[in-house]
């Protein structure tokens, strides 16, 4: 995709904060964040708090921690809506002055009162025009008591296409929508109004948002145009469907990006699978941040709606968990060791655990749930200490532990006492390696049964052994 030299890309993403950063916005910021970094130019942040009901600090703070987990580093902002009342209402003063928007006293109960005769007529429901001014037109009496709303005098004839990014052209009638409240009565502005504003006035060129706003675009791009603004273009993405085939969203089963690092997943296997959903570059499913930036010019995205997989972000967050460094899955892990209040190993010795255990693991929760056998008690299903601990064994595990109290604790010493164990008392490796782990693991499958051992303080091998 192309883009004007003279024209440098901005682009923004603008969650609301009456809830978590759920993952379709998630999806979109990463589109819009890779489009600016991939053409050279910059990335907004703005908070749209109009809602004031229902927006909190919270939902900020969690939109601002997602952000930096994912790694989306902005250029401007966050820009909060409520802090520029002053700039809508002197851009509806001058729409106002200019006859572009108006004054409208129609109460709520009025209005549905409209609309519902309409429907019962089989008409579309809509605003009926009451107080928009026309020539020769006389408006009625100004009601005592009620604070107008305003509304914006959108074209009655014509029609508004655009080419979306996404989607190619698209046309939609002005018959086909009414004229758009743009300021409630308390000062407030709408959504469709302030965005307008904001994109202007912060020089947003591409917007990329959900295909939910494909029918808000007419009346945006009409009020652009009233003000004389420059038009950014239009990329509008499908949906994320769930596993039920609905749409994903803050009220709809959706989880927050936040709630998938509290379990365990790697920012970048996110952003990773993130930009699969509704987005290609050939049949590449694992890529760096670099590349993503160096791919996305905002072609190959997806006309149809994007499938969230669990069980596949899972596969691809094993996979950075595989190539991470040994290190950094230490410090994580520890982490979660610590909010479970159990020990917390050395770090040298937490990363070479991490080493030994990461290739079995899709999070680092799971990565976790394995090294808690190093610093906590463990106990084997009774299946498990069934079917491998027996009378027939116990010599052979006594002996061990008592060859295991003097040795020095290394992986080829350890090895080298298991294979005497196993000369002396006529035993084959798993008849003795996997009884080993059930009572020192609590588990019959791991990896190399020294290189596990010697990962160990001795003495607790040795009274797991003994226990038995």
């Amino acid at each position: 995709m192309s883009t004007s030299a003279s024209t440098p890309v901005r682009t923004r993403i603008a969650p609301s904060p009456t809830g978590f950063l759920h993952l379709g916005t998630a999806r979109t910021a990463l589109f819009s964040w890779a489009f600016a970094r991939h053409h050279g130019g910059e990335f907004v942040l703005r908070i749209e708090d109009t809602d004031v009901a229902r927006s909190t600090q919270d939902s900020v703070d969690q939109i601002l921690a997602s952000m930096h987990w994912l790694g989306l580093e902005y250029d401007e902002g966050p820009v909060y809506q409520m802090q520029r009342l002053d700039r809508y209402q002197a851009v509806v003063d001058q729409l106002i002055a200019e006859g572009k928007a108006y004054r409208c006293y129609t109460t709520p109960e009025e209005l549905e009162a409209m609309k519902a005769a309409q429907e019962s007529r089989g008409e579309k429901r809509r605003y009926d025009g009451t107080w928009r001014p026309a020539p020769g037109k006389t408006l009625p009496a100004i009601p005592a008591g009620v604070q107008p709303v305003i509304r914006f005098a959108n074209p009655v004839d014509g029609a508004v296409t655009w080419d979306d990014l996404v989607k190619g052209p698209i046309t939609i009638g002005n018959k086909e929508i009414d004229d758009l409240i743009i300021m409630r009565a308390d000062g407030v502005p709408t959504y469709n109004f302030a965005v307008v504003v904001d994109d202007w006035d912060m020089r947003i060129s591409h917007v990329f948002r959900g295909d939910e706003h494909v029918n808000n675009t007419p009346w945006q791009i009409n009020i652009f145009e009233a003000l004389g603004a420059p038009l950014p273009k239009f990329g509008h993405v499908p949906v994320i469907l769930g596993d039920d085939g609905q749409k994903l969203s803050k009220r709809r089963g959706a989880v927050s990006v936040t709630a998938y690092e509290e379990n365990g997943y790697l920012p970048e296997a996110m952003l990773n699978y993130l930009a699969r959903l509704g987005w290609s570059h050939g049949d590449d499913e694992l890529f760096s941040r670099e590349q993503l930036v160096s791919w996305f010019d905002g072609s190959h995205l997806s006309k149809s709606p994007a499938q969230w997989d669990a069980a596949k972000l899972e596969w691809v967050n094993g996979q950075y968990i595989k190539q991470a460094d040994d290190s950094r899955l230490a410090a994580l892990v520890a982490q979660l060791l610590s909010k479970r209040g159990q020990v917390v190993p050395e770090a040298g010795l937490l990363a070479r655990m991490c080493a030994l255990f990461k290739d079995r693991c899709s999070t680092t929760v799971a990565l976790a749930d394995w090294l808690a056998m190093y610093v906590a008690d463990v106990q084997a299903s009774e299946e498990e200490r069934a079917q491998h601990l027996s009378d027939a064994v116990r010599p052979a595990l006594k002996a061990l532990a008592d060859k295991f109290i003097e040795l020095e604790w290394t992986k080829a010493s350890i090895q080298a006492a298991i294979k005497e164990v196993i000369g002396t008392h006529g035993l084959k490796m798993p008849q003795l390696a996997i009884p080993v782990r059930v009572l020192v693991c609590g588990r019959a499958q791991t990896p190399s049964v020294d290189a596990v051992l010697e990962l160990f303080d001795k003495e607790i091998v040795v009274n797991r052994l003994r226990s038995f």
